[in-house]
Parts: structure tokens; sequence; C-alpha cells
């Protein structure tokens, strides 16, 4: 850590232009707008990088499936909701493993373990179509792998216990299902957006250190609200891991739900950062 030891000795006055936590934006002298991404950009391919990020999506979105599946099929083999985790745990793990696995693969992939994360991040030009196709093929993979493994752990209670698929739950339509998915995904993309802004990481510095905390956070609110209307999908992965290990007719009756759902939340999400929050589209005319 070269320098370190200077900065250290003469302090943060050192920074006279750098502003308190809390205050607002620094002015243009401190924060340039990144380039958008291009659509298409064949020089990744040819990148270990590139490839190395794949691999970090698929072994997260495995470790993801495997640890969240098993916690909801504990819940449900439980005789009542006081002799397990309940929903509280079950909001946990998946909040948890996000927070986990986003702060180790943010640094290699940027940590996005689901492809509406990913289909947000694409409108938004954060990162090539060629790399989403990737991440997202890659996400589906994994969550297929970790769903297989458990199952293989114990293929009787696997089929018994329903594989963690997410379906509209009685007492709800589909509508009720839809509409939790895209707020659902709303809170999640949107919350990536302000953990992850390049301005803000640019005028505080400990907004990206603490980015995964959030980001598992609003997976475990989402959670609490929506496991007793479809599960919680809010990540297409997910949902398609679990439906085809499990693969009864039940699990895909709704499957639509929880890509549709999902991919709308994150567009919303991902519209409402860049041109209401963040002004792009104004930025770029003046």
């Amino acid at each position: 850590m070269e320098g370190k030891e200077e900065d250290v000795r003469l302090g943060a006055n050192k920074f006279s232009e750098r502003q308190p936590i809390g205050t607002t934006a620094q002015t243009d002298k401190d924060y340039n707008e990144p380039p958008p991404a291009p659509l298409f950009e064949r020089g990744e391919l040819y990148s270990w990088s590139f490839w190395r990020a794949g691999i970090a999506e698929f072994v997260a979105t495995f470790l993801f499936l495997y640890i969240t599946v098993l916690t909801v099929m504990g819940v449900n083999r439980a005789p009542s909701k006081c002799a397990s985790v309940g929903i509280q745990g079950i909001a946990w793990a998946f909040g948890g493993m996000i927070f986990a696995l986003v702060y180790c693969t943010a640094g290699i992939s940027g940590g996005h373990i689901n492809p509406a994360v990913t289909f947000g991040l694409l409108l938004a030009r954060k990162l090539s179509l060629t790399r989403a196709i990737f991440y997202m093929v890659m996400q589906c993979l994994g969550a297929i792998c970790g769903a297989g493994v458990v199952k293989g752990f114990q293929p009787s209670r696997y089929e018994v216990l329903g594989g963690g698929t997410n379906v509209v739950n009685h007492g709800y339509t589909k509508g009720d299902g839809l509409g939790a998915e895209i707020v659902g995904t709303f809170v999640l993309v949107y919350t990536v957006f302000s953990a992850t802004d390049a301005k803000r990481n640019a005028r505080d510095s400990h907004v990206p250190i603490l980015a995964p905390l959030p980001i598992g956070f609003a997976v475990f609110l989402v959670h609490l609200a929506t496991i007793p209307i479809t599960g919680t999908g809010i990540n297409p992965a997910r949902s398609l891991g679990a439906a085809i290990i499990y693969n009864r007719d039940h699990a895909w009756n709704d499957h639509w739900i929880f890509w549709v759902g999902p991919f709308i939340g994150a567009a919303l999400a991902a519209l409402y950062h860049q041109i209401v929050i963040r002004a792009i589209p104004f930025k770029s005319r003046a």
C-alpha cells in the first residue's frame, strides 16, 4: 500500500477539497461521469478477466442456491415454524448469503448473482451486452448445479419438501405474485444502484466497503415481505434452478412470473435511478 504512511502522517487535512460525509455532492473537479459501456465488445472474449468474472458468477450463484434451498427445506421439514428458523431464518439466509457473496465477488465480476441485477445494469450501460448474456448464462448454470447438489444429498426429501421452488401461494392471484416480484426486485436493484453509485464512491470513501451490506439487507427485507406471497423470487436464476431440479408441473405453472416480474422491476429501478436520481439524459444535453 504505497503512499499510505504519508497520508496517515498528514491526516485528512491533506485533502482540503474533500467534503464531510453526508454533505452535498462534490463539484465536477472531483468526479467525472464514466462513459457508457459499449453494446458489443469483442475484445472481452480474449481477456481472462472476462472468463474469470463469469466463473465467479457461477460459483457465487451455486453457493447461493446451495445454502438457501437447504434452509428452505429445513424449515419445511420442521413440524412447526417454532421448531425451525422460520420465515425470519429463511430471509436471513438469503440476505446473509448475498451480503457475503457480493463482498467476495464484487471486485471480480461486480457481484451480480442475479440476472435481474445484470439486466438493470445493462440498461444503465454499466456493462456490455456480451458480458450481460455471459453472466446470465453462468448464473443460471450455477443455480441449477446448486439446487442439484441439494437434491443429490436427499433426493426423496427434496421431492416431498418442494425443492425450494417459487410458486404463487394459495390465496393470492397471479397478479399479486407479479406485483410482489416487480416491487421486490425494484427495491433490490435500486439499492444496488445507490450502493454502487460511482459519484457516491468519489465523495464518500466508505461507500464501496459498505456496499454489500445494504444490498444484503434489502434482500432480507424483501423476503420478509413476500415469502408468504411467492416464496420470494426476485432472482430468475434462483427460480429457474429450483424449478428445473424439482421439475413438477406446479413449479412451472407460474414460472413466467419469476422472469417477467424481476425484469420489469429491474428496468424500472434502472430508469428511476438514471433519469430521476442522476438525471443522466439531461446532463448529456447540457
